[in-house]
């Protein structure tokens, strides 16, 4: 298991609301090609989604959500060999947001893969975005 923090000059909602929105994540997520609700929540947040990268790899993942706290955790659902568990939490710190991302590997996945989205990286892509879209 691994785990990142970083501080994002965003506020927490906005930071939650992308971050939890499906239909951003290619573009921030290095090699997403295509990311598709499968079903949804009422109210609308995503229950699983399938996801499809540019080395051919796909899966899906289940997410649940603690609203309140702006926590979100994922798991595999299709495609368990490809695909990493793990769970993103946002908080409000000094005019922005920490966010701590924790990732864990499927047994399938390349040095390349855990590389690519690892915590670290994925977080420095996601604030680079988030700075980005202001």
């Amino acid at each position: 298991m691994s785990t990142a923090s970083k501080f994002v000059p965003r506020a927490p909602e906005a930071c939650w609301r992308h971050f939890t929105d499906a239909a951003t994540l290619t573009g921030w997520v290095p090699g997403l090609r295509r990311a598709r609700v499968v079903t949804s929540y009422p109210g609308g947040l995503a229950h699983e989604v399938a996801f499809e990268f540019a080395a051919s790899r796909t899966y899906s993942l289940v997410y649940s959500y603690d609203v309140e706290a702006r926590a979100v955790s994922w798991a595999p659902r299709m495609g368990q060999r490809d695909a990493v568990r793990g769970s993103a939490r946002f908080d409000a710190e000094d005019h922005g947001t920490r966010v701590t991302y924790t990732t864990e590997d499927g047994d399938g996945r390349t040095a390349a893969d855990r590389a690519l989205d690892a915590p670290h990286a994925l977080l420095e892509s996601f604030v680079r975005w988030m700075v980005a879209a202001r």
